[in-house]
Formats: structure tokens, C-alpha cells, sequence
């Protein structure tokens, strides 16, 4: 009895294994923050719904992501002479992973709101890739930790900390450097880290000064007409690529500078945010080449957006959260408002949907559950020891949030 007990167990983990999807990179699978889970916890506290916590040493703002039974995240010391790569086990929060990646002697300014650790990971099956901005990059064995190949050689003065989160396409890992002196996008192979493209962004910012140049943009691959087309935010611009080559296929001029948010695509429509400035929160249509501003933008909005998270596209309905609380929920067709309401504290990281609901944390440890449609409904509070700046993680009826100083699962 106990042999088939063991058996039918066994059986059931390897299905739910199967069942789940995995969350690689920043924001999920395609980058919007969404998941198909359902059954996750509604509410919890430190001493309700909580599988397990697990302490992260130094500060990073890095999201966690999410490969069969591994989840990673990046972290340093507050003075970022030290980088490391961070994996913990799903299934019992064991930290299996602690491996010091770089060492840094004479790191770049960042500011106290950002860290040195912000750039999220992308992680695939035996590989995980850790960015650091202009600090270092680094492609890992995600079995053994062994550090497969490392790059430090590609300039950027962030100014300000680096951001940017690279995603994997294909056979690259691409990522941008949005600085104060240089702006690019390079494309790496990812076996090897040889850098396979790399294009200057040629935007005309307007102004020679450096600080309006800087950008923190993920970007994200969609298809039109059956061909992919990289996308990829920055201050004063967006710019579309030929994924394969770097060739530019359209641009649209918006103005603003630090563009962070991962753009959104549905209904036929980019959704961009320019952050600080410019068009802020905009849709255009896709399709065309070339300078697109005059004839593909439909609508622009300025009110409630965001300048350090991303938004949700959830079919006809935005949701987003600005950094002082205002929870919006606006017509994705029209960009007009529907509903505002102010939530409690200060917000930085990225909102979820799953299960039909919202959840947005704040940086006080607080997370809100709102319904994900066109009327306001707070769902339910939920309070940790430290707040949120990371997005969170789903996999498997389980959310995995970060705070500034623990990893949690949250389950039911």
C-alpha cells in the first residue's frame, strides 16, 4: 500500500508539474504580467496562507522567475561591489544557490530608490541569465551554479542604477543600455555570450543633456503578419527591430524619459508608457515602417499613469497603479477613464492578473486584491513585514512575492 501511496503521489506532482506554466522572465511568459492559474489565496498574512519564507540577503529589486522546481532572483551588498545569483528551491524554500558573480571595485552611482540588482533574470531550461547593466552579464548552469560565460565589456554611465531586464528570443538574449552617455540595444548569443548585433538607438532626444537620454525598458517580441518584430521602448522614442539582425523597422517619436514599463500588445494596438513626460500612456496601431508617429498613434492618456511600474491589458481593459496609489482601470479602444480609486502607500512594483483578480503591492508590504473588471471592488488587504519593489511570480496555485528583505510563497 505504501509503494503505491508513494506511486500515485508521485504521479500527481509530475501532472501538476506538467499542468503549470513556468514564469522565465520578467512579467511572465509574454511579459504582461498575467497568468491562467487559478485556486490562489485570496488573502494571508505572516501567520495565514504562507508555505514558506525565506530570507534574501543585500537588497535587490529583481523579480523573481520561475523553471520547474527553481525559482531565481538577483541581489548585493547596498554598496554593489558585489553581485550574486540567487536560487531557491519551489518546493521548500531552501536557498540551493548563492553564487557571487561578479565582484565590482568601483561600482556606478545608484540612487536609494533603485538597486544594483534591479534587472530581472531570464531563466530556461538548464540556463539562467543574470544582468547586471553595464556591471556584468552572466549565463549560468542552473544545476550545478557553474558560470558558463560572463560579459563586462559593454559600457553604459546608468546614472542613476541599472533597470533594464533582458528577455530571450530565439537564440539570443537581447537587452538594452539606455544611458546618460551611450544608448543601444545588443543582441548576445546566448550559448556563448558573443555579441551577435548591436545597434546605436539614433534618437534625436532634443537636448544634449544625458539625463533625459536614460531609459529602464524590457522589451518584447510580437508578431505582425506573421513576422516577428522586436520591440523595444526608450526615452524620447520606441523603436521595432528585426530580431534576427537589429534592422529597424518603424519607430514612433513620444517624447519623456526613463520608459520602463514592457509594452502591451492586443486588439491590434501597441500600448506604450513614455514615464517621465512626453506621450505618457499611449495606444497606436501596428503595422507600417519607417517614422509611424503621424499616422499610427490613436490615443494618449496623462492621467493616474504610471512612471515606475507596468500596466495590465486584461481584452478591452487597462489596469495600472501609479506611484502614489491611484488604481485606474481605463477603456483600451478609447484610453478613457472608467474607474479611479486611491489606494494606501507608495508603488513601484508591477500589478498581476490571475484567478480574475488584480493584485497590487505596495512598499509598505501591503497587497491589494481589486476585481479585474469595469466596476471597483476591493477584494481583500494583505499585510507582510516589508514591501514590495520586485513584481510578483505565479507557478502552480502559488504566488511568489518578493519584499525587500524575504521570498514568500503564498498558498491556499
Amino acid at each position: 500500500m505504501r509503494t503505491v501511496v508513494l506511486f500515485l503521489t508521485g504521479l500527481l506532482t509530475a501532472v501538476s508539474t506538467t499542468a503549470a506554466e513556468n514564469w522565465p522572465r520578467f512579467r511572465g511568459p509574454d511579459g504582461e504580467g498575467r497568468s491562467a492559474e487559478t485556486g490562489l489565496a485570496l488573502t494571508w498574512s505572516e501567520t495565514e496562507h504562507v508555505a514558506w519564507k525565506t530570507a534574501i540577503h543585500g537588497k535587490g529589486w529583481s523579480s523573481p522567475v520561475i523553471w520547474d522546481n527553481q525559482i531565481w532572483m538577483t541581489t548585493a551588498p547596498e554598496d554593489g561591489k558585489q553581485l550574486f545569483a540567487v536560487c531557491v528551491d519551489r518546493h521548500s524554500g531552501r536557498v540551493v544557490h548563492d553564487i557571487r558573480v561578479f565582484e565590482i571595485a568601483q561600482p556606478q552611482y545608484c540612487i536609494p530608490m533603485n538597486s544594483y540588482a534591479s534587472p530581472t533574470p531570464v531563466v530556461e531550461e538548464g540556463r539562467v541569465y543574470v544582468h547586471f547593466g553595464a556591471h556584468g552579464t552572466a549565463c549560468l548552469d542552473t544545476r550545478s551554479g557553474k558560470i558558463l560565460w560572463t560579459r563586462q565589456d559593454l559600457p553604459c554611465n546608468h546614472f542613476r542604477g541599472p533597470a533594464s531586464s533582458p528577455i530571450v528570443y530565439g537564440n539570443l538574449l537581447v537587452v538594452a543600455y539606455d544611458g546618460f552617455d551611450l544608448q543601444y540595444v545588443v543582441a548576445l548569443d546566448k550559448k556563448t555570450g558573443k555579441t551577435v548585433w548591436r545597434r546605436d538607438r539614433n534618437i534625436d532626444y532634443g537636448t544634449e543633456d544625458g539625463d533625459a537620454k536614460k531609459a529602464y525598458g524590457t522589451a518584447r517580441v510580437i508578431e505582425v503578419k506573421g513576422k516577428p518584430q522586436l520591440v523595444y521602448p526608450s526615452a524620447g522614442a520606441t523603436i521595432a527591430y528585426v530580431p534576427q539582425t537589429g534592422e529597424e523597422i518603424w519607430r514612433v517619436r513620444h517624447g519623456g524619459m526613463n520608459a520602463n514599463a514592457t509594452p502591451m500588445f492586443g486588439n491590434g494596438r501597441l500600448y506604450l508608457n513614455t514615464a517621465s513626460g512626453g506621450f505618457k500612456l499611449f495606444a497606436m496601431r501596428v503595422g507600417g515602417v519607417g517614422d509611424v508617429t503621424d499616422t499610427n498613434v490613436e490615443w494618449k492618456c496623462s492621467q493616474g499613469v504610471p512612471s515606475r511600474s507596468s500596466e495590465l491589458l486584461i481584452g478591452d481593459l487597462i489596469f495600472m497603479t501609479c506611484e502614489a496609489g491611484i488604481a485606474s482601470c481605463l477603456d483600451a479602444h478609447t484610453g478613457k477613464a472608467i474607474r479611479q480609486q486611491r489606494l494606501k502607500g507608495e508603488f513601484s512594483s508591477s500589478p498581476l492578473h490571475a484567478d480574475g483578480r488584480v493584485y497590487s503591492s505596495n512598499q509598505d508590504g501591503s497587497t491589494f486584491v481589486l476585481s479585474a473588471d469595469r466596476q471597483f471592488k476591493l477584494l481583500a488587504t494583505n499585510q507582510l513585514d516589508a514591501g514590495c519593489m520586485a513584481s510578483p511570480a505565479v507557478y502552480d496555485k502559488a504566488l511568489y512575492l518578493r519584499t525587500k528583505t524575504h521570498l514568500y510563497r503564498i498558498q491556499k
